[in-house]
């Protein structure tokens, strides 16, 4: 699946990245001003080693790709969102534990 890398996509790349992804996507809203985004980014950059083979994660810029935010609703940042088959399965919404991502995983 993964490689065990977050990937950074974009409006360009959001097709090819997410939506025409077969397995679980974990995609994180953030931005660059957001010191709460750049405090989880180490904790999402784990938990993309730690399940290469059972998620794949991105995360994508509000600020350089708002239409994507806005379709999917995203008006608090960080938000986690999990996906399969163009399909949202879970939303965590601001900084959690990482056991809290880790949970939400497991159980998608």
């Amino acid at each position: 699946m993964a490689e065990g890398i977050v990937v950074d996509v974009t409006s360009t790349t959001w097709d090819r990245e997410v939506l025409r992804a077969d397995g679980l996507l974990m995609i994180v809203f953030w931005a660059e001003w957001c010191k709460p985004c750049l405090t989880i980014y180490s904790m999402v950059e784990e938990l993309a080693k730690e399940y290469a083979e059972k998620v794949k994660v991105v995360r994508l810029n509000i600020d350089d790709n708002a239409d994507i935010a806005s379709n999917y609703k995203v008006s608090i940042i960080p938000t986690t969102t999990f996906i399969k088959r163009r399909q949202k399965l879970h939303e965590i919404i601001g900084v959690v534990p990482k056991m809290q991502l880790k949970e939400a995983i497991e159980s998608l």
